[in-house]
Order: C-alpha cells, then sequence, then structure tokens
C-alpha cells in the first residue's frame, strides 16, 4: 500500500513549526577495515597457492633436494548481493503535502538505508565468523578457527579458549600472530596485528590500553607495552557499531585478505505508476564483502 494521506495527515494543513525524524547518520565504517575494488563479474574467485618451502642440506656429492608440492590448494569464492528497496506514494500526497522540504521523495532516507545495509552485511563476516560457508570454499573452515590447514600442520586464528579484552590477552594475540603464523608450506610470514577492532561496549576498555602512559590497571612505573610493541599494533583501535556481540573483539593484521567487490554502485530511480498515479521510487545496489585469506584477522569470542 502506497504512502497516502492518512500517513501525512499533520502535514497537509499550515502551522506546522517543524517536522522531525531525519537524524545524522553514521558515516561509513567498513571502508577502514575492508579493501574495496570494482568488480565486472558476477562470480569473483581467489586461488592461494603453496610455493617452496625450507631448503634442505646438501651432503657432499649428494643429490639436491627437490620440493615438488608447490600448486593451488585452496579457492574462495565471493558471488555478489542484490540489494534493493523502494516505496510507493500517491499523487494526492504529494500535491497536497505543504512540507516537501522536510520529508519528500529526495530526502527519505533512501541513501542511508543502503549505506547501513552494507555496513551490516562487512560486520556479519565477522558477527559469524565461527561459522563456516561451504559457498565462500577456501580452506573448509570457518574465517576464525584454531585449525586452519597448511601443508603438514594447522594454524589457529583464534584463541582454543574464548578470552576477554585486557592488556594480556591483547599482547598474546599479538605475539601469536608475529610467532605463529606461516604460509602454506610451512615458511614464517610477515605478519604483524595491526588494528584492535571492537564492539562500542568494550571503547572503554581499549581506551584503557591504547591512552594510558604506563601499564594500564596497575600501580607499578612499567611502560605501556601496548603502545610500545615492535610493528604491532600502529594503527590503534576502532569501535564498530555494527558488531553485535558486546565482548568479541578482532585484530586486523598487515595481510591482506579482506575485500568488498562493488559490482553496481548504489542507483536511484523513480517513475508514475500510469494507472494510479503513484510515484514510485526504487533504489538498487549490488555488491558482496568476502575474505580470501584468514591471515588477514584475528578473533576472539568470549561470551561474557
Amino acid at each position: 500500500m502506497p504512502v497516502n494521506l492518512a500517513q501525512i495527515r499533520d502535514l497537509l494543513l499550515p502551522g506546522l513549526w517543524g517536522v522531525g525524524g531525519k537524524y545524522a547518520m553514521i558515516p561509513r565504517q567498513w571502508t577502514k577495515i575492508f579493501d574495496s575494488t570494482d568488480s565486472n563479474m558476477a562470480l569473483e574467485r581467489r586461488t592461494q597457492m603453496r610455493y617452496l618451502g625450507t631448503a634442505q642440506l646438501k651432503q657432499e656429492g649428494a643429490p639436491t633436494s627437490f620440493d615438488n608440492n608447490a600448486g593451488q590448494r585452496f579457492t574462495y569464492n565471493a558471488e555478489h548481493k542484490e540489494i534493493g528497496l523502494g516505496y510507493a506514494i500517491t499523487r494526492k500526497a504529494i500535491d497536497d503535502n505543504l512540507y516537501k522540504a522536510e520529508f519528500g521523495p529526495s530526502n527519505d532516507g533512501l541513501r542511508e538505508s543502503f549505506v547501513q545495509t552494507e555496513e551490516m552485511y562487512c560486520a556479519d563476516i565477522f558477527n559469524s565468523g565461527t561459522t563456516y560457508v561451504g559457498a565462500v570454499g577456501g580452506d573448509g573452515v570457518a574465517l576464525f578457527s584454531t585449525g586452519h590447514p597448511i601443508d603438514q600442520t594447522t594454524i589457529a586464528n583464534k584463541p582454543t579458549t574464548e578470552v576477554d579484552l585486557n592488556e594480556t590477552s591483547l599482547l598474546n594475540a599479538t605475539v601469536t600472530v608475529r610467532q605463529n603464523w606461516r604460509d602454506q608450506a610451512g615458511l614464517k610470514i610477515y605478519a604483524r596485528a595491526r588494528k584492535l577492532v571492537i564492539p562500542v561496549a568494550l571503547e572503554p576498555v581499549a581506551a584503557r590500553l591504547f591512552r594510558s602512559e604506563l601499564r594500564p590497571g596497575t600501580a607499578s612505573n612499567d611502560v605501556n607495552a601496548v603502545l610500545h610493541m615492535d610493528d604491532a599494533l600502529k594503527d590503534g583501535y576502532m569501535a564498530w557499531d555494527y558488531l553485535t556481540s558486546n565482548f568479541a573483539w578482532f585484530l586486523l593484521t598487515n595481510i591482506k585478505g579482506l575485500v568488498f567487490f562493488n559490482r553496481k554502485p548504489f542507483e536511484m530511480d523513480m517513475s508514475v505508476e500510469f494507472t494510479t498515479d503513484n510515484l514510485l521510487v526504487k533504489g538498487y545496489q549490488r555488491y558482496t564483502p568476502a575474505y580470501y585469506d584468514w591471515r588477514a584477522a584475528y578473533g576472539t569470542f568470549p561470551t561474557s
């Protein structure tokens, strides 16, 4: 049923001091987490390769060891979502509205609805990060897992026991990223935790960790190690309004692996329905946020 006179009855009469209900929107936040790229394919795919392992000791006169196990290991898929929203409004509701500047087709929040939907889909990569999605494929486990397979072993990008955010857990996570992460052949890689991503509820904890001159929560004169790690946590922290857990927290690393594929940017169109004279307004967008390397993030999901 289209928006009609009954739904805007007070806008039909003069004398209103003002019309409310429109608020400032939260600026885009996913752009600080995901890389963005245009797409011209219905399905974007990326394959992860295994290169060579460590060199082997060679004895005098003995043959050189060969590593012929290189090749592709995992393929990640990203199929675009089709997003739409619209509304209809009667001609009388348009003609008789005395406050078109405050409530009209051009400023009824359609664009803001699409922006917020982008955030929700991007945040869902993290919110549901412990659930494996077969359509994405990859290495056969969820984005955040204790068992990401590499040749001969597995690697974790979450703790075995979920841990609350505090100085100890944060520093342990940064050490884990640097010390334990490998490529598919088992070679150590240059992996560093760069940014803490938290829900709004954890911002006071993060502020103490990152803004205390000395070690937070103690009476000692120790230096605040969070601020002085070698090449870690240099991008600080950010509170993401669209994380659904009040306790889960994440680290973004220097490794690329989170991407927003923009297939069709937001577009808005309108037309008049011939038989009713109703104005039809709709928006359309096509995209998908995705991941293609679990090494882009570390996460933990405590429940209290």
